[in-house]
């Protein structure tokens, strides 16, 4: 009997998996379309008995991944998904990246789903338009990304919410009272996300206060906000620095053992003056037969960092040092970064030396990789090697006279390897960093370009023949290694290149849709000192992919090598540490089946991991650095620079200056004309006058604005026969500037009838961060008596040019500041002063306001432009509105950024009745 029952469960068992099979093949085949379960119940004839075992095998396969249910309640096969990370943006839309794929997928408003930023996602693509961007809807959140966010709270009676730092995060995230952790208007907090909202009925995100970094006007929190917004760890875990502590300070006899002794090798180390982990060391000379000897010294670091250990993990978890502003966060602690990994100058530490030998023509004609210990003679600075090999400088000289020979035969040596090199075809764009220096408070006092001497170089093709060789090496040995690799252009991006160059008269010699290094290196050559140099070297750098670590070696395009990897940094890159390692057990005979199938497991994710890393430390420096710019151009408002264009847009164009500094020049300040932007060539036009401004061209602009809160700043073009100390709004703008003078003043009026009572806590021009910036733009919301009087009296009668010329200026100034000046929120059809309009002006409005209400083709697209639609999901980087939790219980809260708002009430109201 038990037999029997057993049977009948085997083969109801066997059923159940057959209908499962059937369903899934049924979704799979390629002539399916998508269907509800409803849908597939009818056309799979399933009888309403066992409908619900349908819908307990549609859950199941869900559940395995073998199929998905869109957001729509349709089931298709999995990879219909395409799987990928979204990235949002404050406007409403986000892009999906996917790996392999070249170009991000767009993701239209209104097809975001529920995703968050970071988020990993199934998106269906939709029907590719030609000429267009691909797009797609996100169908599935197949995992969340970002589990906190950094930002700066703000509190009410009964709730807080917390502004993103991040401005690709749209919506502010709602903090209960008793979540708050005792937070205050203007601290920096990390938010813990327990709920990511719901876009669809406007409900957002909520979470808790899990750390209050310190308060926005602290010095030094700026800086920490952004480590903590990119999770960067910054202090070491207790177990991480006793380990570290119990490593010993000397090397000992015991240490040396089966090292090839180097200590008797001149050598020194080339760095910054402020360098302090000292992890590579050089040394040449030249034999009698005319080779060179050039040995690459490498701090030992794997001989302390024991593969698994406390530090070992909590290395691999950082993946790289990170170098900011105003501090470095390092790979390892300090004790031995700075310490008995770092090769400091007259004491015997460990090393991995790379030994080659190189003929005259810059071949390595042999070389051994080999464990050693050395001793540095000298620990030199760029600056003073460069003064000797290149000003010939006497007192350097003398200072160093023993080192000089050596250092006279690096420089040769440094000479025949670049020569080598871009024979080969390397490619070097003209890269440039700043130089950002801070007082002890942390503010920015000067900014300039950091200049690379030919010592810099130097070093720099010593790395790159060390990297190269040990790479080779290994890859003919044939075993599991990390490769530092540099995939060759996407075919759309040379495309885009060589229809670009064409227009200057330039091609690129491209056989079966490849390309090789030599053509750009070539292309750079012919444009050197040409007024088209700038532009087209931007488009062709842009055009690059990213490099990244991988166990594939497919080389290296930038470089033009088909070997490389990263060798000589083990004390700040893991990927150095990991080679380090493999490199050892080679050496000494370890390389046995269990360790080859060991590296052959986890380098993989070794490789993407340290990738991922290093994407989050060049954002994080990225961000610093922006910060800092833009707290350093607040001092300079109002003044005026040369700049060359470096990126146009749909919306603006942005400038960098000779300092580095860039900034933004929204379309809606050039008003001189209507331009449209043409995306294949990089160029805003004027339909009516036919200026151009095109990547690359010079220009001169006055800084107008700069917000550290959102890292940006604001330029305004000058022309050439303008002074810049008389840029005024054009009379135009008078107009709408005293439309706004009016509001003000029945601002005032009313705050005065309320006899000065202060408004209460949701206030957005009260709350803390609005108001400091307010008062450090020189406007304050305390006017004098006199001034009140003045505006009142104003206000009692229509007001007019001629009472507004003598305290234009100021007024001005000030509505600038707070960036009331966009043409498209003036309604100049019922203002008396309407001739005081450009012709030019007139005509671009009147076009924009026929597109808006769909009567005209838009100029940038071609098609009818169809109407804004309101969104639930997105708050407006200008406007206010109301948004927040909608549960019982919660109170609505104002959605508010520290940027100031660009329109006025006035001319809100104008809007209004437009529509």
């Amino acid at each position: 009997m038990a037999k029997k029952k057993i049977k009948n469960e085997q083969e109801t068992f066997m059923i159940a998996q057959d209908r499962k099979a059937m369903v899934n093949a049924f979704i799979h085949d390629d002539k399916y379309s998508p269907m509800k379960e409803k849908e597939l119940a009818v056309f799979l004839q399933v009888e309403k008995e066992d409908r619900n075992e349908l819908a307990q095998i549609l859950e199941d396969l869900v559940n395995e991944g073998q199929i998905i249910r869109n957001n729509r309640g349709r089931y298709l096969k999995s990879d219909a998904g395409i799987i990928g990370v979204f990235t949002s943006n404050s406007r409403g839309f986000g892009f999906v990246t996917v790996e392999g794929r070249d170009d991000d997928i767009y993701i239209p408003e209104g097809e975001t789903g529920n995703a968050f930023l970071g988020d990993t996602v199934a998106v269906e693509l939709m029907r590719e338009q030609a000429g267009k961007r691909q797009e797609g809807r996100i169908i599935r959140i197949v995992m969340r990304g970002m589990t906190e966010v950094v930002g700066t709270y703000e509190s009410s009676k009964t709730f807080g919410f917390v502004r993103a730092d991040n401005n690709k995060i749209p919506n502010d995230i709602f903090v209960p009272k008793e979540r708050s952790k005792g937070a205050v208007s203007g601290d920096k907090v990390v938010v813990e996300i327990t709920d990511y909202g719901d876009i669809a009925t406007g409900k957002n995100p909520e979470g808790k206060v899990k750390e209050i970094i310190g308060n926005i006007n602290d010095p030094g929190v700026d800086i920490l906000a952004i480590v903590k917004g990119y999770e960067i760890p910054s202090e070491f875990p207790e177990r991480v620095m006793n380990q570290a502590m119990r490593t010993s300070d000397t090397v000992s006899e015991a240490d040396m053992l089966g090292r090839r002794d180097l200590r008797d090798v001149q050598m020194v180390t080339i760095d910054g003056e402020e360098s302090k982990d000292l992890d590579d060391a050089v040394s040449v000379s030249i034999d009698d037969e005319g080779f060179y000897h050039l040995g690459v010294h490498i701090a030992d670091v794997a001989n302390y960092v024991q593969e698994g250990s406390a530090l070992d993990r909590e290395a691999l978890k950082r993946g790289t040092s990170v170098y900011l502003v105003d501090r470095v966060i390092p790979m390892l602690p300090h004790k031995l970064s700075n310490g008995i990994c770092s090769l400091n100058h007259g004491e015997d530490r460990l090393a991995m030396s790379c030994l080659m030998k190189i003929n005259n023509k810059g071949e390595i004609v042999d070389h051994e990789i080999v464990e050693s210990v050395i001793n540095v003679d000298e620990r030199m600075t760029y600056t003073s090697v460069g003064k000797i090999i290149a000003c010939n400088d006497e007192e350097e000289k003398e200072k160093y006279a023993n080192l000089v020979p050596m250092f006279e035969q690096m420089y040769e040596l440094a000479k025949i390897l670049k020569k080598r090199r871009f024979e080969r075809g390397s490619i070097e764009f003209d890269s440039v960093e700043a130089k950002i220096k801070l007082d002890t408070e942390g503010n920015p006092v000067s900014i300039e370009k950091e200049e690379r001497g030919p010592a810099n170089e130097l070093i720099e093709d010593f790395m790159l023949a060390a990297n190269e060789t040990v790479a080779q090496h290994f890859y003919w040995l044939q075993v599991p290694f990390v490769y530092r690799t540099h995939e060759q252009p996407s075919e759309a991006k040379i495309d885009t290149l060589t229809s670009f160059i064409r227009g200057f008269g330039y091609h690129l010699n491209i056989r079966q849709d490849e390309i090789r290094p030599m053509e750009i290196q070539k292309l750079l050559s012919k444009i050197e000192g040409s007024r088209e140099e700038s532009i087209i070297s931007r488009v062709a750098l842009r055009s690059m992919m990213q490099a990244k670590y991988t166990t594939e070696c497919v080389g290296h395009f930038g470089l033009a090598l088909q070997y490389y990897c990263h060798f000589t940094s083990p004390i700040r890159r893991y990927p150095d540490l990991q080679i380090h390692r493999i490199i050892k057990d080679s050496i000494r005979g370890r390389l046995d089946e269990k360790k080859l199938a060991h590296y052959t497991e986890i380098l993989p994710e070794v490789a993407k991991h340290c990738s991922d890393t290093e994407r989050r430390a060049d954002d994080a420096e990225r961000d610093t650095d922006k910060l800092k710019k833009a707290e350093y151009m607040e001092q300079h408002i109002g003044e005026v620079y040369d700049g060359v264009i470096s990126g146009v847009t749909a919306w603006g164009m942005f400038v960098e200056l000779d300092n580095t500094c860039e900034g933004m020049i929204r379309l809606a300040e050039l008003t001189d004309d209507y331009y449209i932007f043409d995306e294949q060539n990089f160029t805003l036009t004027g339909t009516d006058f036919g200026k151009e401004y095109r990547l690359g061209q010079k220009v001169k602009i006055k800084v107008v604005g700069a917000d550290r809160i959102e890292k940006t700043v604001d330029f305004r073009i000058v022309d050439e026969d303008t002074d810049p100390d008389d840029i005024q709004l054009k009379p135009a703008k008078k107009h709408y500037v005293l439309k706004l003078m009016e509001e003000e003043a029945a601002r005032k009026e009313e705050a005065s009838m309320k006899n000065n009572v202060t408004s209460s806590e949701d206030d957005s021009d009260k709350r803390t961060g609005r108001r400091s910036r307010k008062e450090s733009d020189g406007y304050s919301t305390d006017e004098s008596d006199e001034n009140a009087k003045r505006d009142l009296a104003k206000r009692k009668r229509k007001l007019t040019l001629e009472d507004f010329e003598d305290d234009f200026d100021e007024v001005e100034n000030h509505f600038r500041s707070r960036k009331h000046t966009d043409l498209d929120d003036i309604d100049f059809s019922d203002g008396e002063d309407d001739n005081l309009m450009t012709a030019a002006e007139l005509r671009a409005h009147e076009r924009k306001k026929r597109m808006i209400e769909g009567l005209e083709p838009d100029g940038r697209t071609g098609r009818p432009r169809e109407k804004k639609r309101s969104s639930n999901n997105s708050t407006k980087s200008h406007k206010s509105k109301e948004s927040g939790p909608q549960e019982k219980g919660h109170k609505k809260y104002k959605v508010h950024k520290y940027k100031k708002s660009a329109t006025s009430k006035a001319a809100r109201s104008n809007q209004k009745k437009k529509r």
